[in-house]
């Protein structure tokens, strides 16, 4: 898996939705969505900065890295 957006979990804890963080930090809501759900490829440190920025949180709240070999030990592949 590799890297890991969490922007989900700080989204509900800030209790922010997709079109008003969309808003505030000027992406599109398609886009923001990609990262929401973990499908983006890449993000942009200013992207970066501004979410972290909005939600008042570090880029460590919102990027987590997973092991690909722990992870696989822990779900017994």
């Amino acid at each position: 898996m590799g890297i890991i957006v969490n922007l989900d979990v700080m989204m509900a804890k800030r209790k922010i939705g997709v079109k008003e963080l969309s808003e505030e930090i000027d992406i599109t809501m398609a886009n923001l969505s990609i990262l929401k759900n973990n499908k983006a490829k890449a993000v942009r440190f200013s992207t970066l900065e501004a979410i972290c920025k909005a939600l008042h949180c570090q880029p460590g709240d919102i990027l987590e890295y997973v092991d690909e070999e722990e992870e696989d030990y822990e779900f017994g592949k």
